[in-house]
């Protein structure tokens, strides 16, 4: 019994101290200034690529809202696939807006995802800037 006991505390100590040792993967503003700006695109461009899929998924969800007869979630859903869209406001933009914004201080420890999704609110709210979906429409 003593064996297993001192074998459960060496295995603590050892996890916590690798846990202690590991880099710090914190995607913030710091993470984000220190990328190049092909890091910075290809980051922006994989974040949006993932929040397409979600938008994909979140569309079944709503076929499934309809079966079930769930009242108000055609609303719900569609606020949340409108929050999840980063893609229409351009790679390029997105950059730029995310630099201005960890470029002030108090943003600094602000996640990359909040980060992008305030920068995706803000490029919405903008009166007269249309977004890039707009500014190249789909050809038929």
């Amino acid at each position: 019994m003593k064996r297993f006991v001192t074998g459960v505390i060496t295995g603590f100590i050892l996890s916590c101290s690798v846990a202690l040792a590991t880099e710090d993967l914190s995607h913030n503003g710091m993470f984000w200034m220190g990328l190049d700006p092909s890091g910075k695109r290809g980051y922006v461009t994989g974040y949006a690529d993932a929040m397409k899929i979600s938008v994909g998924k979140l569309e079944n969800l709503e076929i499934a809202a309809e079966l079930f007869r769930w009242k108000s979630a055609r609303k719900i859903i569609r606020q949340v696939s409108r929050e999840l869209r980063v893609a229409d406001v351009g790679t390029e933009n997105l950059m730029q807006q995310l630099d201005r914004l960890y470029s002030d201080r108090k943003y600094s420890d602000l996640d990359l995802g909040s980060a992008l999704q305030l920068v995706n609110l803000r490029a919405e709210n903008q009166p007269g800037k249309p977004r890039q979906a707009e500014q190249n429409p789909p050809k038929n």
